[in-house]
C-alpha cells in the first residue's frame, strides 16, 4: 500500500478566501518589515567584523570543549569550527576561532587573542595561533551588499525566466510569492533576533529555487487546463489545477520538513541558524505557491489565447507521490 498524505482525489476550494489570504500575507509582510526597520537584524561575524584564529595542536579537537572554554571570557559571537585537510600530518589538528569584533573596535585586542591562548592550554597544552586575522567592519559592509545584490539578482532572473515560459501575469504572481518569503524570513531573524550571517544568504537563495519549484509546478498545470477547459472560469481552473498538484506539493514539503527537522536537532549549534532558515522558509514557501501566487494571478487574470492548440496529455509528473 503506498503512503498517501492526500486523497489522489481532492476537491477543495482555495479561493473562496483568496482575499483573506492575501491579506494575512500583507500584514505579516509589513510586520516583518517593521521589525527589520526597528529593531534590525543580529548580524554575526560576517556582517559585523571581527578577528578570525587558526589554531593548531597535537591534541584532537573537541569543539564543544573549546566552546565551554572560551565561554567564560565573554567574547560575545564566537564561531568555532575544526579545519580538516588530506595533507595535514596525523598529529596536526586544526581549529578555525572566529570573534566578532569588540565595541568601539575593529579587531580583537592582542592581549585578549594572548588570554585566548592561555586558557585554551587547558585542554590543549601544545596549542599555538599561526594564524590572526582581522576583518574591519569595511569589508562586512560590502559583504552585505553583495549579499543584498545576490538575492535581488535571483529573483530578477526569475522574473525574467517566468515571463518567457509563461506570461506578465504568472511572473508577477511568482515572484510575488518569492518576495513574500524572502521577507518573512529575514522577518523571523529580526523578531527572534537569531543570528544572521552568509549561511542564512545561502539560505535564502535556497528558499528561493524550492518556491520557485513549487510555483512552476503549479503554473504549468494551471496553464495546461486554461487550454483544455476553455470556458471554465479562471478561479475553478486555478482551484483543479493546485488539487490535481496537490499530493505531490504536500509530499515534497513533509519529506524536505523531515530531513531538516532532523539536522535541526541533532546537527549542532554550528547548521541551526542555516537550518531553521530552511525549515521556515519550505512551509512559507509551500504556502506562497498556493495561496500567494496563485490568488495573484486571480486578482491579475490571465490572457487565455485559444488560437493555441488544446494539450489534453497534461503533465505526466504532476500527481506523483514521491
Amino acid at each position: 500500500m503506498r503512503l498517501r498524505l492526500v486523497k489522489r482525489q481532492t476537491a477543495y476550494d482555495f479561493f473562496d478566501k483568496w482575499k483573506l489570504w492575501l491579506g494575512l500575507s500583507a500584514l505579516l509582510v509589513v510586520l516583518s518589515i517593521a521589525s527589520t526597520v526597528t529593531q534590525g537584524l543580529n548580524f554575526g561575524i560576517d556582517f559585523k567584523g571581527g578577528t578570525t584564529i587558526r589554531a593548531e595542536s597535537s591534541t584532537p579537537i573537541d569543539v564543544a570543549a573549546y566552546r565551554q572554554t572560551i565561554e567564560p571570557l565573554a567574547l560575545g559571537d564566537v564561531s568555532i569550527a575544526e579545519v580538516f585537510d588530506p595533507s595535514f600530518r596525523e598529529d596536526q589538528h586544526v581549529v578555525q576561532i572566529r570573534i566578532q569584533a569588540q565595541d568601539g573596535q575593529e579587531a580583537v585586542a592582542s592581549d585578549v587573542v594572548l588570554q585566548l591562548e592561555t586558557i585554551l592550554r587547558t585542554i590543549a597544552p601544545d596549542i599555538r595561533f599561526p594564524s590572526v586575522e582581522s576583518v574591519g567592519p569595511k569589508v562586512s559592509g560590502e559583504l552585505i551588499k553583495s549579499a543584498v545584490l545576490a538575492v535581488v539578482i535571483a529573483i530578477a532572473v526569475v522574473l525574467i525566466y517566468i515571463w518567457l515560459r509563461f506570461e506578465w501575469q504568472f511572473a508577477l504572481g511568482a515572484v510575488g510569492a518569492l518576495l513574500h518569503d524572502v521577507i518573512l524570513t529575514i522577518g523571523i531573524f529580526s523578531a527572534l533576533q537569531i543570528k544572521f550571517d552568509l549561511a542564512i544568504i545561502a539560505a535564502l537563495l535556497t528558499i528561493v529555487g524550492y518556491s520557485l519549484n513549487d510555483t512552476v509546478v503549479v503554473f504549468d498545470r494551471v496553464r495546461e487546463n486554461l487550454r483544455r477547459y476553455k470556458k471554465k472560469d479562471l478561479s475553478e481552473v486555478l482551484n483543479l489545477s493546485i488539487n490535481e498538484t496537490l499530493s505531490r506539493t504536500v509530499m515534497t514539503s513533509v519529506t524536505t520538513l523531515l530531513a531538516l527537522i532532523s539536522l535541526f536537532v541533532l546537527g549542532g549549534d554550528v547548521i541551526r541558524g542555516f537550518v531553521f532558515a530552511m525549515i521556515w522558509g519550505v512551509v512559507v514557501g509551500t504556502y506562497s505557491s498556493v495561496f500567494v501566487a496563485s490568488s495573484t494571478l486571480l486578482r491579475l487574470g490571465v490572457k487565455r489565447d485559444w488560437s493555441k492548440p488544446s494539450n489534453t496529455d497534461g503533465n505526466q509528473f504532476a500527481n506523483i507521490d514521491a
